[in-house]
């Protein structure tokens, strides 16, 4: 194994006071200890990085944060703003067999309203276990006490959440697709999704349009109005095979004219409030979810039974279910995660994140896996202890 002080110590640290140098070596130092004693065999990676893999699939926040740079052949790359997707990327290129477990350690790079735009994380990432909720537990388990190993007097506080419970209370509340899409992308940030549902709670104001066509939308009539959108692009000069055809274009009008009409109704929009005001400790999370199903007749017995048998898996392992927390609106704000997810945060300051991780069983086929690879793991910031 690589000694830990050598990936920390490979360029200057112009921003960093000394002290602070010390004190994220110090915690570099105890990871990597943390790693030898489990068996884990710490993996490199460089810090330019495709740029693409996170344009793509990492989620607006960090997109926006992320420093590029282009190559000498025109490639865009960027300097590594996390460790999740390289460690994906590593995974398909070597051509491992799974189950596999990863380690790593260093610097990634966002930028920051502060004066630092580098800081430095350490974690652990599992491929193709068999056992979905072994393995998620197993990572709770990794980062509560690879975090006690680095800094065994910090006080902590565990919050547990769902994506996957959140996308399947859509489903059942029988939203529009495009609702549910909207909906699953602003799941964690509960400034954005109360916007949203205070949009969608109200109908949207149809685009003005000529008289003869509101009509013809109004009244569904796919035909005629495809009929007289030739017309008016054969007056114009405009080819009608040129590009999306006449029978296109109306079938999409009325289709959005329908999504215009809809809103949220009272029932639906007291549902997902009832779902989203859902706080209790994690022992509590099952009755809790399955009174939820029952008050408004959702079907969630499916994903409620693979998150109780989490719950076990969890408390199999030796954690306290009464000092986890399950917030139904927590979600961690990358666009990759497909279920379980969590973060340990700073009992002092709430809005500290400590360490955070959870499963993205997706993100290995969409950067190339040529079969579905199940993947949770996690990130400890070194700098924040």
């Amino acid at each position: 194994m690589k000694p830990a002080l050598s990936l920390l110590d490979r360029r200057p640290y112009p921003i960093l006071a000394a002290c602070k140098i010390h004190e994220v070596k110090a915690a570099a130092e105890a990871a990597f200890n943390y790693f030898s004693k489990n068996g884990l065999t710490v993996s490199e990676f460089s810090i330019l990085q495709p740029a693409e893999p996170f344009l793509n699939m990492a989620g607006e926040d960090l997109r926006r944060r992320i420093f590029m740079t282009t190559s000498d052949n025109g490639d865009s790359l960027c300097l590594r703003p996390e460790f999740t997707i390289p460690v994906c990327l590593k995974h398909i290129a070597s051509g491992h067999t799974t189950p596999q477990h990863y380690a790593y350690g260093g610097e990634v790079f966002r930028q920051s309203c502060d004066a630092n735009s580098s800081f430095y994380q350490a974690g652990i990432e599992e491929f193709g276990a068999a056992n979905e909720t072994e393995a998620d537990a197993r990572s709770l388990r990794y980062a509560t006490t690879m975090l006690r190993h680095i800094a065994p007097t910090r006080d902590i506080t565990i919050l547990i959440g769902d994506h996957a419970i959140f996308a399947a209370m859509l489903a059942a509340l029988k939203l529009p697709d495009g609702w549910q899409k909207k909906m699953r992308r602003c799941f964690g940030n509960n400034k954005q999704l109360r916007t949203l549902l205070s949009e969608l709670s109200r109908p949207m104001q149809s685009p003005s349009l000529p008289h003869t066509v509101s009509k013809l939308i109004t009244h569904g009539h796919v035909q005629a109005l495809a009929e007289f959108i030739e017309e008016q692009m054969l007056n114009t000069g405009i080819c009608p095979s040129a590009g999306r055809t006449p029978q296109d274009i109306a079938a999409r009008l009325i289709e959005k004219q329908a999504i215009a009409d809809l809103h949220l109704d009272s029932v639906v929009l007291a549902a997902l409030e009832d779902f989203l005001s859902i706080n209790v400790s994690l022992d509590k999370a099952e009755q809790t979810l399955n009174y939820f199903a029952a008050r408004h007749d959702l079907a969630l017995e499916d994903v409620i039974t693979l998150f109780a048998t989490r719950i076990k898996d969890i408390d199999n392992r030796g954690l306290d279910l009464t000092e986890l927390r399950y917030n139904a609106a927590f979600g961690r704000p990358l666009d990759y995660y497909t279920g379980f997810v969590y973060e340990i945060r700073n009992s002092g300051h709430k809005l500290q994140v400590l360490a955070g991780g959870g499963r993205y069983d997706r993100l290995l086929t969409m950067l190339g896996a040529s079969i579905p690879i199940p993947a949770v793991g996690f990130s400890i910031w070194l700098d924040q202890l």
